[in-house]
């Protein structure tokens, strides 16, 4: 009969994510939660940053974490752990887009804001109206376009790991994100005009 006792890996800083991974399909639910704690605020930020509501980026942070543990036996390793959590992220907010929340129109969400003491409530509001007009410029871009720009600034995922994940070339990865900030460019001057 197989050993069915947990491997243990200690709720220190040791050990990378994919240990943690591994760990976790061995049956060691801590190592689940270490791995959540270790990635919740980037999965969360990203999150926040696509749909611009936090209570809904809290939403879709839990599906994430639920699509990510049940598909955990596809997980083959060719990228990072948070490449593949960010993946998860960008898809999941993608689907509620088609879903649900596809009638409802995006001017009635909430830009997420950290309060500062520093700006006038015209500056605040001024931020706030700039970020969301970038929000919604990014979500306005083509598919493969507005991927590349969410991973790479919204998800942190690096340049490298969004070419191995779309089977194209770093080279091709710099030319979709100058290409997009040029779109981006454009089309907040006009927002602005």
């Amino acid at each position: 009969m197989a050993d069915t006792t947990p491997s243990r890996v200690p709720a220190r800083s040791g050990g990378g994510n994919r240990e943690l991974l591994a760990a976790y399909r061995r049956g060691d639910r801590a190592a689940a939660e270490l791995l959540v704690q270790r990635t919740y605020g980037a999965v969360y930020a990203a999150a926040c940053k696509l749909c611009g509501d936090p209570g809904r980026a809290e939403d879709l942070t839990q599906e994430t974490y639920r699509k990510a543990w049940q598909s955990l036996g596809r997980f083959e390793g060719r990228s990072k752990v948070s490449t593949w959590l960010y993946r998860i992220t960008y898809t999941t907010f993608l689907n509620s887009l088609r879903g649900a929340d596809r009638e409802r129109p995006l001017g009635e969400e909430v830009t997420a804001v950290v309060e500062s003491d520093d700006p006038t409530p015209e500056q605040s509001a001024g931020a706030r109206s700039r970020a969301e007009a970038t929000r919604r410029a990014v979500l306005a871009l083509p598919d493969e376009l507005r991927a590349t720009v969410a991973a790479h600034y919204w998800g942190d995922v690096p340049i490298r790991d969004i070419a191995r994940e779309a089977g194209i070339t770093p080279v091709a990865v710099r030319k979709r994100l100058k290409r997009a900030l040029a779109l981006l460019a454009s089309d907040l001057e006009e927002t602005r005009a």
